[in-house]
């Protein structure tokens, strides 16, 4: 009798009470040895047998239990050996081959499938970012964890937060699914999916996404990256960039970099400052955020909008700068002697109106006005345009040439101009007969975008093919002057008025000697004149020969 119950005591104390240490082996129905469970610690453990099918064993105090490269802590277990899983409560940490750590509050384990289901408070990380959320399932086997209920990755300074997301171990990549919401001191990001790698802290865009910096700019994009360590990034698919003050930048391709404030733009680039109504559109664009310049090449062409005749200006390379340190910068790339009269030497100039310089075959139209040139100055603060090297413009059936000229505008319209050294009027007047008006300076003026008047000065000289009223050729005027006045109507030569020390002869046409026909350096270059927007690009060498 006293045999029967100290066997019965034993039994009951191993029962409940049998102390576990490490390298037992808790094997699963079946004894398939890919599923089982390496016992390191517990302090109790107990089996409770369910029904004939199912036995319980149940692990209290410091639990640690292994399978393969991944082991589990919690402060109880219950492993079923029928359904092969562990359920685990308390305080539960996975440590998933010393590279990813998980941390909650409840856990299932399927032993088949090594897939483990973690609830409540829980805590991811795997030493570069950390990932939380309320419940997430993760696969041992390919270390790939996925929460669906929302949750957020910390990395430094960078919160991501997400409904959905799945997290690569290998990789440390996580692709977040569903108002997906990136915060940073200095930039926030908003999209419906997006993979961010917590190692190289790289956003790689592949959904609509629109991130705002501090400063108040904006890109939206569908392709592409942000290097948020380096705060480098690569825009795709006509991604669109504003800068919040009026600047819109959009391309192919942008490639930006926030160190050293450098954009580049490939690919039909286009440049708009909605503050001065100027665009550039060129296919290789740089720009400078830092000293706010833009340089366009490969095709640049800037547009200087207006209600109804916006002005179109090609050239090989376009560059674009504030005002502000104009005369530091850039004095030395236009020549002092036509800076005359003009006001951007004003270097305490704080404001954000912009200066456009453009070099090499520059090709100018707009529907009143036409013109070429080898380089071009413009400025937004008093709308001049400032032609160098061999200009023309054309203005309605008028050419004009000079050394420099000067063309100011006003509401973009065309209202003055004015010519520096050999200035030179020609006008067609009849098949190969041209009236002619040259003096050291011309000044013109313009009503509503049409020439209207224009003087002469300074060792004046003309030609002028004399008609009747009722405009028939009476004869051709060759005279000199100090000064000659021309007046126009309906975009033609009218009057020709002579001021002060006037000589000159009147000949019938047929009389016009041959050396009376032309003026010193006269060359009609019609061939040369823009006729639409659509011929900027042709190649502007073909039509001076």
């Amino acid at each position: 009798m006293m045999h029967k119950f100290l066997v019965a005591l034993v039994s009951f104390f191993l029962l409940i009470t049998v102390g576990a240490s490490a390298q037992d082996t808790i094997r699963t129905a079946g004894g398939d040895s890919t599923q089982f469970f390496e016992l390191i610690h517990s302090d109790r453990l107990r089996f409770l047998r369910v029904d004939s099918v199912t036995e319980l064993q149940m692990l209290a105090g410091g639990v640690i239990v292994k399978q393969d490269k991944t082991t589990f802590y919690c402060d109880s277990a219950v492993i079923n050996k029928r359904l092969k899983i562990l359920e685990a409560f308390g305080k539960v940490y996975i440590n998933d081959a010393d590279s990813i750590k998980i941390y909650s509050n409840y856990l299932i384990y399927h032993l088949d499938t090594k897939i483990a289901v973690l609830k409540k408070n829980v805590r991811l990380t795997d030493g570069k970012g950390t990932l939380t959320t309320e419940e997430l399932e993760y696969d041992t086997r390919s270390k790939i964890g996925d929460y669906r209920k929302g949750g957020k990755v910390v990395n430094g300074t960078t919160v991501l937060t997400s409904a959905e997301a799945t997290y690569y171990g290998d990789l440390h990549d996580v692709i977040f699914k569903k108002n997906v919401k990136m915060r940073d001191p200095k930039t926030n990001l908003d999209t419906d999916s997006l993979l961010y790698n917590t190692d190289s802290q790289v956003a790689t865009f592949i959904a609509k996404t629109q991130i705002t910096d501090s400063a108040g700019g904006t890109v939206v994009t569908t392709d592409g990256f942000y290097d948020m360590k380096n705060r480098r990034a690569s825009f795709g698919k006509r991604s669109v960039i504003k800068d919040g003050k009026g600047i819109t930048v959009t391309g192919d391709d942008i490639f930006t970099d926030d160190a050293t404030g450098r954009t580049v733009i490939r690919g039909s680039g286009v440049f708009r400052d909605s503050v001065q109504n100027v665009a550039i559109v060129a296919n290789y664009m740089e720009s400078d955020r830092k000293k706010n310049t833009i340089l366009a090449t490969q095709h640049p062409l800037m547009i200087i909008k207006q209600d109804e005749d916006s002005i179109y200006v090609t050239a090989d390379t376009l560059y674009s700068a504030p005002m502000k340190g104009f005369v530091d910068s850039n004095y030395r790339d236009i020549p002092l002697d036509t800076l005359r009269g003009t006001r951007v030497l004003n270097t305490n100039d704080t404001s954000d109106i912009r200066f456009f310089q453009c070099y090499h075959n520059v090709r100018i139209f707009s529907d009143s006005l036409q013109a070429v040139c080898d380089s071009l100055f413009y400025s937004a603060r008093d709308s001049v345009f400032r032609l160098f090297n061999e200009p023309i413009v054309w203005a309605s059936l008028n050419q004009v040439t000079g050394d420099t000229i000067y063309l100011f505008t006003k509401d973009r319209k065309a209202e003055r101009m004015s010519v520096f050294e050999n200035g030179m009027v020609i006008n067609k007047a009849y098949e190969n007969m041209f009236n002619q008006i040259r003096g050291n300076t011309l000044n013109g003026y313009f009503r509503d975008g049409v020439i209207d008047y224009m003087r002469a000065k300074g060792s004046a000289q003309s030609i002028y093919y004399a008609k009747d009223e009722n405009d028939a050729l009476v004869g051709v005027n060759n005279a000199s002057a100090d000064i000659i006045d021309m007046r126009f109507d309906n975009k033609e030569l009218d009057k020709v008025i002579f001021i002060s020390e006037v000589t000159g002869t009147m000949y019938p046409v047929s009389q016009l000697p041959e050396d009376k026909k032309q003026l010193r350096n006269f060359r009609w270059q019609e061939n040369r004149r823009p006729k639409t927007k659509f011929e900027l690009f042709e190649n502007p060498q073909a039509s001076k020969q």
